[in-house]
C-alpha cells in the first residue's frame, strides 16, 4: 500500500484523487473504486457530503478504503459539525489509525438542496486544524496521533511581496500540506508558485494542485457558474467545444496538465477529481506517464 505521508517526502511527484461516494454507496461501491485506483494513486480523499450530498460517513468509508489497500485522506468540515462533534471525529481518527486529514471550512449548500440544512460554523478551518495539532502533540492520550494535517487554499496570480497570510496562519496551526481548489489555469498556477517559493512557506509544507477530468464543455461551463473557486480559463471550454470526442479531450488535458505541473517548481503533486468516472483517473495518469 502507497503511504501519503511517505510519497510527499520521497517522490518527486505524488498523485491522490477521489472516489464517488452517493447515498446508496456501499462498501462493495468503495472496494470497487478501490480496486480501480490503487495501483495509480498515492491516497484517496473522501469528501464530508461536498456539495450536500448526503453518503456514509466519511470514516467509515475510510475504514473501507484502508482495509482495501487504500491510503485515505478524511475530510472533516466546520460546515457539518459543532467542536464537540469535530472533536470525537479526530479521536476517532487517532483510535482507528486515520492518519491523513484534510480539515476545511466548508463550502456552502447549492440552492436546490431541500430541505435546507443549517450550517454549523462553531469553528473556522484554521481552528479546526489547530486542533487536530493540539490532539496531535498531546502525549495524556493514548492513541497514536501522528496526524498528516492538510487544509485548503484558492490559487490566484498574487503581486510580488505577497505575505501568503491566509497560507502561514494554516501553517502556524499546524498544516503540513494543502490541496488547491480546482486549478486549470498553468499560467495562474505557474504565477502563484513563484509567489509562493519567495515566501519560503514550501520549507515548512507541501503544496498539490487541484485538478479535474471534464467530461463537456457543459461540465466545464457549469463549474465555472457555480464554483467561484474554481478557475477553468476559456480555452479549455473552447477545446471540450470543438472536439469530437470531449470525454477523451477532458483525459487528455488532464494529462497535459499533470505534465505541467510535475515540472513545476514548488509542486509537490496533483489531486485529480474526475467529473463522470474513476475509469479515466487511470487512463490521464497513463497517458500522463508517456509523455514523461
Amino acid at each position: 500500500m502507497n503511504i501519503f505521508s511517505q510519497s510527499l517526502d520521497i517522490k518527486d511527484f505524488t498523485i491522490s484523487s477521489e472516489i464517488f461516494l452517493r447515498p446508496d454507496t456501499d462498501r462493495e461501491a468503495i472496494r470497487i473504486q478501490a480496486e480501480l485506483l490503487k495501483d495509480h494513486v498515492d491516497a484517496i480523499l473522501v469528501t464530508d457530503n461536498q456539495s450536500g450530498q448526503l453518503h456514509m460517513s466519511t470514516l467509515s468509508a475510510g475504514i473501507i478504503l484502508k482495509e482495501n489497500g487504500i491510503d485515505p485522506i478524511i475530510n472533516l468540515s466546520c460546515r457539518n459539525r459543532n467542536r464537540i462533534s469535530l472533536t470525537s471525529e479526530l479521536l476517532g481518527c487517532a483510535s482507528l489509525d486515520m492518519k491523513n486529514l484534510l480539515l476545511t471550512r466548508g463550502e456552502k449548500i447549492p440552492k436546490e438542496v431541500e430541505p435546507r440544512p443549517k450550517a454549523i460554523m462553531d469553528m473556522n478551518a484554521n481552528a479546526l486544524i489547530s486542533l487536530a495539532n493540539k490532539i496531535k502533540i498531546d502525549e495524556k492520550l493514548p492513541t497514536n496521533n501522528d496526524f498528516l494535517i492538510g487544509g485548503v487554499v484558492t490559487p490566484f496570480a498574487p503581486k510580488p511581496g505577497w505575505p501568503a497570510t491566509n497560507l502561514t496562519e494554516k501553517v502556524e496551526a499546524g498544516a503540513q500540506f494543502v490541496i488547491t481548489h480546482t486549478c486549470l489555469d498553468m499560467e495562474i498556477m505557474k504565477i502563484y508558485m513563484e509567489r509562493l517559493i519567495a515566501t519560503k512557506l514550501l520549507r515548512k509544507m507541501h503544496l498539490i494542485v487541484g485538478i479535474a477530468i471534464l467530461k463537456s464543455a457543459d461540465d466545464a461551463k457549469w463549474l465555472r457558474e457555480n464554483r467561484p473557486n474554481v478557475m477553468i480559463p476559456a480555452e479549455a471550454v473552447s477545446r471540450l467545444e470543438k472536439s469530437e470526442d470531449p470525454e477523451k479531450e477532458g483525459i487528455k488535458m488532464c494529462a497535459e496538465q499533470l505534465t505541467a505541473l510535475s515540472k513545476m517548481p514548488g509542486v509537490s503533486g496533483a489531486h485529480i477529481i474526475a467529473s463522470n468516472s474513476v475509469l479515466n483517473i487511470p487512463e490521464a495518469i497513463a497517458l500522463f506517464g508517456a509523455q514523461k
